[in-house]
């Protein structure tokens, strides 16, 4: 099976919660998936509002990423996570 390298975006509930604790949460809980997070980027939204943008690779032999998101999704501070890509790596 392939590597694959999916995009995920996680938005916070509201501009004061800190996106620290949040980031190392959800990088705890891609690696118990079986990802391997490669990038996080800040990406700012609206109204003061940024949200955190994962990128990380994973076998495609896992499936989907459904489990990783409803983990993910019940932190504390979090509104919502979204993949929104996924793509094979090459090479």
């Amino acid at each position: 099976m392939a590597t694959v390298i999916v995009t995920m975006k996680i938005m916070p509930s509201s501009p004061e919660e800190d996106l620290e604790l949040i980031k190392s949460a959800a990088a705890r809980l891609i690696a118990e998936f079986g990802g391997t997070v490669g990038k996080v980027d800040v990406e700012p939204v609206a109204f003061g509002i940024k949200a955190l943008v994962f990128m990380f690779a994973m076998s495609e032999s896992l499936g989907d990423t459904e489990e990783a998101e409803k983990k993910i999704a019940a932190i504390s501070g979090v509104n919502s996570v979204q993949v929104t890509d996924v793509r094979r790596a090459i090479g």
